[in-house]
């Protein structure tokens, strides 16, 4: 599964201070970490599917590049994958899965702008590639310009109805938006298209805990998690769904695991913090908003 982005955290209001907390002074438990977008174009992987529809084949001159690009993109080896999709498309201008993929390595890199003018490109080529309508629209997501998003996402599923990143995809841009229940409705549909889609689990727990419907979201969190053990953001998750009952013990427990798997993830250090102090253990609770001061610093 790609892995999840830290961008556009919800920041607990937190006070990074050597006084002592005290009773009225404890931070609620609200640090949620970020839905990933999803824009696969090449092969299955789990939660993830790619698009009904069959994809254009690369030039045979071109194939060799292509995979390679393909394979330093697993890597996270972003830079390698450009130049490998720059080479492909060198050989093949026409090859419009090469700029979709070219325009995925820029979004993982944070280069966003780059990113649309591949996918622009992609469309120019090929304008009925639903996959490059749906990068696009996770490029326009990261830029937080969530009416474009949601308009290329509607086009993507326009183009192919039963691309499940894409409804996935929308249902972050309407929750952004603060249209939860519009979400919730695209998580649904996204789960009903690939039931394996962890992330859409995830997502639609963060939906029902907006709403205060926590049983529901715990739910959505435990099919995540089964989903994909390793997903820490779930974890966290949870936690605060817990926490927002009153289970700080079931929470610091979901927080802890979280960073187990993600020994960098600020909000689970911030929420266990939160929970740490809500039990009066005001010492571990520091100790633990120090580190999330200390990681947070070096971001």
């Amino acid at each position: 599964m790609t892995k999840y982005l830290s961008r556009g955290l919800i920041l607990a209001l937190l006070v990074f201070s050597k006084t002592p907390l005290k009773a009225g002074s404890i931070p609620e438990i609200v640090e949620t970490t970020k839905p990933a977008n999803v824009e696969i174009v090449t092969t299955e992987s789990p939660g993830e599917q790619v698009a009904s529809s069959a994809l254009p084949t690369p030039a045979i001159d071109a194939k060799a590049p292509f995979d390679s690009g393909n394979a330093f993109f697993d890597k996270k080896e972003y830079d390698k994958a450009i130049n490998a999709f720059t080479e492909a498309i060198r050989l093949d201008p026409n090859n419009a899965l090469a700029y979709c993929n070219r325009g995925r390595a820029y979004v993982n890199k944070g280069d966003y702008d780059d990113a649309i003018r591949d996918f622009d490109e992609a469309i120019r080529v090929d304008p009925r590639l639903a996959l490059a309508y749906n990068g696009r629209g996770v490029a326009y997501d990261s830029q937080g310009k969530f009416d474009k998003a949601v308009n290329d996402y509607d086009d993507a599923i326009r183009l192919d109805p039963n691309l499940a990143q894409a409804y996935y995809n929308r249902g972050i841009a309407c929750s952004n938006q603060g249209n939860v229940d519009k979400a919730i409705s695209d998580y649904n549909e996204a789960i009903r298209l690939a039931p394996n889609f962890a992330f859409a689990y995830d997502s639609r727990g963060s939906a029902y805990s907006k709403q205060g419907k926590f049983d529901k979201a715990v739910s959505d969190y435990n099919d995540a998690i089964r989903l994909d053990p390793k997903y820490a953001p779930a974890y966290n998750n949870r936690g605060i769904a817990y926490g927002k009952q009153g289970e700080y013990a079931k929470a610091i427990s979901d927080f802890t695991e979280a960073i187990r798997l993600d020994p960098n993830l600020v909000p689970a250090y911030n929420n266990r913090g939160t929970a740490y102090a809500k039990q009066g253990n005001l010492d571990k609770a520091h100790a633990d908003f120090a580190t999330a001061k200390r990681l947070k610093a070096g971001q």
